[in-house]
């Protein structure tokens, strides 16, 4: 057999994808696990495919506009696709090489039936299967056809589907080469997928088969529907068992047909339950063999099982590491940030070593263990009183887990755990200067940090930071901190409760919060305002920066007429803010100081939307309406039964509210801060790094934890730049990935529920977070830079972080996928007087940009208008 061209299956395993293609390596891999049985066959190499690819120089040119093209444009990308194909597909294959394959055929049988497939090296991969999108074709027969159909699957790697698929995966088409797999045909009883865990719930413990009689084809195609089975411990806990009327058979000259199943057949389950216990078993020993759950092609010949394929299950979220065999429960750390898009390696290493409680990474999110908590009776309730007001869906998740009465299990009582969160308010003061105080000895220790990180470098700036990670723990636990934050949110929920019950006022907190001193975000969105009051009427500025590509454009400004002014109030805003992103808990998200063209859309926003003095018009406005509230609520109250004290007791929970609510934003923004402070440090390491020849690129240190950029400056030895790439390919392949709110150790990713029947037929349930009813323009809005709004339209988007509050200031309403009560895109809208409703699953993929909506504030959920 010519090893240059052709290589028998048993030859090769999973490290050759080089050379013989995902399929290829995972059907050798899978040749050498005991027990299992893989179809003969062997493989046509990778040298094979470039050898063909040489022979027509057209395509090089068709593979440059190829990846010059939209990957929307799906017109252009077929035509061009097509031409690709027909010309692969024209290529004489040479006679050494033809000689190669029937030698391979000769070994085997060459007159039997064979499966040939396609087995790119892209496909099968931990990251992206590839599933389905190159060729495969079954029951082919004779050296000519095969040698046809080889062509074919050449061809199909410029498949419409696989072009898209690798723009959108960022791959480039001329780093993936098409092996083909050549197999003895099987004539199966019955065929079908089995999956080592359960693709929906992801539950590892969990295989789930779907099985159909005949060839698989038939279930891949849609063309009927499967038997279902679901295997836990040996067992076959569930199955549902389809009406099986059609089904794919080998010709005996070869191709395939559908053929009738006779009617008493039909109803019959594919496979006994022995058989579906055994198909279990055996895709657990493949997938210890593989190490990760796996998607396996079966078919039963004679009662005895065949692999034909497997693949990782690239959908399934992972589980965090741990260091035992017990049961856990995680809950996501990024739905309480309002940020859960994947973290790079140094991101999520550096919020762990600042945060106030163990964190664990999965899928590039952190998650906490909430384990302990959920199984004393005393702290678990007081656990899902705080998260519930915090999202609603993971209380009823975490709810899901403890009525099954297994999983979690109950330890005794150690104590209460603390105040439950809605306790009495927090023993402190009802005095501005608490929040003054507070804010002052924040900036202090700030400005200490800048100061003394100045001269640190080497392993002494790991030490330092050390020392500072603890410092940065201190001021966020600072007890006065801690209460004052709690007082605003108890004092909240007292309004909303006790004037719902005394007036039938529902969340009345949000009016008689607008407008509230101290809140550092909200005065962030308003500050853009007067940055736009600067810039409005220098008519070249705004001409200039309707045409800004990059961040160089602050110099650029100096040299237009009033160009100065703007750059300086641009600058002023920076100062104060711009230490501030999206996803800014990430420490490697580029900063608004880093990229200040990403604020550009914004200002011109506001030049367009806002007339001069906008920002103290709203603030003042918003005062104004907290004021009357307050007197209308107060007088009412004095006209019901025991009115003054009911009135008294109002008055100082308002009094208390407004003092510090504001507050609640502060932390975070203090974080951030420090977060931009040790940033800096940390890249003029990087450089200093790049210059030595340790890495290669600044941006490599992203993908280092804390812990290994602290060795590779302390050694100075290169960094892995192995580890580095397969960590930027993970965190691509992360954001395919939907995170949980909750997530067991099992792999069991729940979303949680509502359960609500008080809203309309067709309504978007969510959390009500800001009262309000408005009606208007949906904008679907994943990337702030991209924002486009107009006066009146309601935001939809994915989350809020603090950084998005700029947008605030000129739409009507709030929609997002993630978020509950205290979150911060919740605060802000309240703030702002905004209609919201916040954690409405799937959002930004079931309301239309520019469909017309309606947004109830009050009731939580939104109604899609005709």
């Amino acid at each position: 057999m010519n090893e240059q061209y052709v290589r028998d299956l048993r030859e090769v395993d999973e490290t050759q994808v080089a050379v013989v293609g995902g399929k290829g390596a995972q059907l050798g891999g899978l040749s050498r696990i005991e027990g299992v049985r893989v179809p003969d066959g062997f493989c046509v190499t990778t040298d094979a495919f470039r050898r063909i690819m040489a022979g027509a120089p057209s395509i090089d040119e068709r593979l440059d506009r190829l990846s010059r093209v939209d990957p929307d444009d799906r017109e252009a990308i077929r035509t061009l696709s097509a031409r690709i194909r027909r010309t692969v597909e024209g290529i004489a294959v040479p006679d050494d090489l033809a000689a190669a394959i029937t030698g391979g055929l000769t070994r085997f049988g060459e007159q039997d039936a064979y499966a040939v497939r396609s087995s790119a090296t892209a496909e099968d991969l931990p990251t992206a299967s590839f599933a389905g999108q190159q060729d495969t074709y079954l029951n082919v027969v004779g050296p000519a056809a095969i040698l046809r159909h080889i062509s074919q699957c050449w061809a199909s790697l410029f498949t419409e589907r696989a072009v898209v698929y690798r723009r959108r995966a960022g791959i480039d088409h001329r780093a993936v080469h098409m092996a083909v797999v050549v197999q003895r045909m099987a004539f199966p009883h019955a065929s079908g997928i089995l999956f080592t865990a359960d693709p929906v719930s992801g539950d590892r413990k969990v295989s789930t088969v779907d099985a159909g009689l005949g060839l698989g084809e038939a279930l891949v195609s849609g063309l009927v529907n499967p038997d279902v089975f679901r295997v836990r411990d040996d067992e076959v806990v569930a199955r549902a068992i389809a009406a099986k009327q059609r089904a794919v058979t080998a010709l005996p000259a070869g191709g395939t047909r559908e053929v009738a199943i006779d009617a008493q057949r039909q109803e019959q389950p594919s496979l006994t339950d022995a058989q579906v216990v055994r198909l279990a078993r055996l895709g657990r020993r493949i997938e210890a063999h593989f190490g990760r759950p796996q998607d396996i092609e079966w078919c039963l010949v004679e009662d005895d099982f065949r692999i034909v394929q497997s693949r990782p299950i690239t959908t399934l979220f992972p589980v965090p590491r741990r260091e035992d065999e017990e049961n856990h429960v995680y809950v996501s750390v990024g739905h309480g940030q309002m940020m859960t898009d994947p973290m790079k390696a140094l991101g999520f290493s550096m919020w762990q070593l600042t945060a106030m409680v163990a964190m664990h990474e999965a899928g590039g999110r952190l998650f906490v263990d909430v384990t302990g908590r959920l199984a004393s009776p005393a702290s678990r309730a007081g656990l899902l009183d705080a998260l519930g007001k915090g999202d609603p869906l993971v209380r009823d998740a975490l709810e899901s887990v403890l009525d099954r009465g297994d999983f979690v299990p109950s330890l005794p009582d150690r104590g209460t755990g603390g105040p439950p969160a809605g306790g009495a308010p927090a023993p402190i003061e009802t005095d501005p200067a608490v929040v003054t105080g507070l804010i002052e000895r924040s900036r202090e220790s700030i400005a200490a940090l800048e100061r003394d990180i100045r001269t640190k470098s080497g392993p002494e700036l790991f030490d330092f930071l050390l020392e500072a990670f603890e410092e940065h723990k201190r001021v966020l636990g600072d007890p006065v901190s801690i209460q004052a934050i709690m007082a605003g949110m108890e004092a909240t929920w007292w309004l909303n409760d006790r004037l719902a019950q005394w007036l039938g006022e529902k969340n009345a907190a949000d009016t008689l919060t607008l407008s509230a001193p101290d809140n550092i975000t909200s005065e962030m969105g308003l500050a853009l305002l007067d940055v736009a009051d600067v810039i409005r009427p220098l008519p070249e500025v705004v001409a200039f920066l309707r045409g800004v590509e990059d961040e160089s454009f602050l110099d650029g400004l100096t040299k237009l007429a009033g160009g100065t002014e703007a750059r300086d109030a641009i600058e002023a805003y920076l100062d104060r803010y711009g230490m501030r992103c999206v996803g800014e808990i990430d420490i490697t998200r580029p900063r608004w100081r880093e990229r200040p063209d990403t604020l550009v859309p914004v200002i011109l926003d506001n030049v367009r939307n806002f007339g001069p003095g906008a920002a103290e018009r709203r603030f003042e406005q918003g005062r104004r309406k907290a004021l009357q509230k307050e007197q209308d609520v107060l007088s009412r109250l004095r006209a019901l039964p025991d009115g003054d004290r009911k009135a008294d007791e109002t008055k100082r929970m308002i009094d208390r509210v407004r003092t510090f609510i504001g507050y609640r934003e502060y932390p975070k923004y203090g974080i951030i801060s420090r977060y931009f402070v040790y940033k800096r440090a940390l890249m003029a390491e990087a450089d200093r790094l790049v210059a030595a020849g340790v890495i290669a690129e600044r941006e490599d240190v992203f993908h280092l934890t804390f812990q290994e950029l602290h060795e590779v400056v302390r050694s100075n030895r290169p960094a892995d730049r192995q580890l580095v790439r397969q960590r930027e390919e993970a965190f691509r392949a992360y954001h395919a990935l939907t995170p949980p709110r909750v997530l067991t150790s099992d792999g069991e990713a729940l979303t949680g529920s509502y359960r609500r029947d008080d809203v309309p037929a067709g309504a978007l349930v969510g959390v009500p977070v800001s009262a309000g009813t408005v009606e208007g323009r949906a904008r679907i809005v994943l990337d702030m830079a991209e924002a486009d709004l107009e006066a009146g339209d309601i935001l939809v988007t994915a989350f809020t972080d603090p950084s998005w509050s700029p947008l605030f200031v000129g739409i009507a309403g709030l929609v997002t996928e993630v978020g509950g009560l205290m979150t911060h895109g919740a605060v802000i809208a309240r703030e702002y007087g905004l209609p919201a409703v916040v954690g409405v699953e799937g959002a930004t993929r079931l309301i239309r940009d520019g469909q017309r909506i309606r947004v109830h504030g009050s009731d939580g959920y939104i109604e899609i208008l005709p």
